[in-house]
This record gives C-alpha cells, sequence and structure tokens, in this order.
C-alpha cells in the first residue's frame, strides 16, 4: 500500500525535472542563437578608424556607383602613451566609449549629435566633421558637442 501512495509523487517530480531540462535546453538555444547572430554585426553608428591619422575618413558608394567621402561626426586619435578616460556619448541616450585610450588608438563616430568629454585634451587630436580641432592644455579636462553638418 505504501507503495502506491508515493508512486504519484515519484511521477510529479519526473514531470518537473523533464520540464525543467526542456526549460534549460530552450534558453540555451535562443541564447546561443541570439550570439551567433551578433558575432557578425558591426556595433550600429561605430566604426574603428583604420585610415592613418590625416585620413579620418571612410569611402563609401552610392547606388548609381560614385565614391563620396563619409566625414565621421567626430574622430579621436591618442598621441601620448596613455590618454586618460574620453567619453563619448549620444545626448540622453547611449554611451558609445568611456575608457583610457592607448598611443596611436583612433575611434570615429558617425551619429549626428555627440557630447565628447576629455580627461586630459592635450593627449588627443579631435577631428570635428573632418576639420581638426585646436589642442587641449595640458590636464584641463575639456567637455563639447558636436554636430554633423545638415
Amino acid at each position: 500500500m505504501g507503495r502506491h501512495k508515493s508512486e504519484p509523487m515519484g511521477l510529479a517530480r519526473l514531470a518537473l525535472t523533464v520540464l525543467a531540462a526542456g526549460a534549460a535546453v530552450t534558453l540555451l538555444v535562443i541564447g546561443g542563437r541570439e550570439v551567433l547572430g551578433r558575432l557578425g554585426e558591426p556595433e550600429p553608428g561605430r566604426e574603428r578608424a583604420s585610415a592613418p591619422a590625416g585620413e579620418p575618413a571612410s569611402v563609401t558608394t552610392t547606388p548609381a556607383g560614385e565614391e563620396t567621402a563619409q566625414v565621421p561626426t567626430v574622430h579621436i586619435e591618442c598621441v601620448a602613451e596613455t590618454c586618460p578616460i574620453v567619453t563619448v556619448r549620444v545626448p540622453g541616450g547611449d554611451v558609445l566609449q568611456h575608457r583610457d585610450m592607448s598611443r596611436g588608438e583612433e575611434v570615429s563616430f558617425y551619429e549626428p549629435e555627440l557630447d565628447v568629454v576629455l580627461t586630459d585634451a592635450s593627449t588627443v587630436l579631435v577631428t570635428e566633421n573632418g576639420t581638426p580641432r585646436e589642442p587641449g592644455e595640458e590636464g584641463a579636462r575639456e567637455a563639447f558637442t558636436v554636430r554633423a553638418p545638415d
């Protein structure tokens, strides 16, 4: 008699275990597909510049086959051994960069409007819409907004 009372409890445990295992496998499959799907995608609105310091623009081909230079809204190059925290963000939105940079490292951003904060403005070269910005004073913090031309 004792055996019949414990059997339904064993089946319930088995059913819950199977359901939990199924849920775990489903989550792993969904998560894996999401990660694999994002591996090849570039981050939107951000592109590392691979061009030399004097050439921060990238080339885009129009549907008619004409090449046009796409100039970044802001291009930043680290010219010191270490450039302390360089922050670039979309006003009221995403922080695109908030970290130290190393000598020779360059970043370019193409959003229509960007807030930039340089912890030491003398350590970086900044180009706004293709125009070089005056270097800052040693140790001086600078904060400014850059807007892409219309």
